[in-house]
């Protein structure tokens, strides 16, 4: 049951990433899908695949995507 849970939390969290005016709240979202994954390939016992995951999906991918948008902000000059 709670497989299914956090598989809704996943969904749900990329929706609303991909619905996000605001840049910086999608990096999060996209960090926490990526964190919910992770702990669903935890428990269905493919630890390997959860530590990957883990490392790319919920911390590399939304420091990158944090970073770019405050490397292309745009300046009122």
């Amino acid at each position: 049951m709670i497989e299914y849970v956090i598989i809704i939390i996943a969904v749900f969290s990329a929706i609303i990433a991909l619905s996000q005016e605001d840049l910086l709240k999608a990096a999060i979202l996209t960090g926490i899908s990526g964190a919910c994954i992770a702990v669903l390939y935890e428990i269905l016992l493919a630890p390997d695949v959860a530590l990957t995951q883990a490392i790319v999906g919920a911390a590399i991918t939304p420091i990158f995507i944090a970073l770019a948008i405050q490397k292309t902000k745009r300046t009122d000059d």
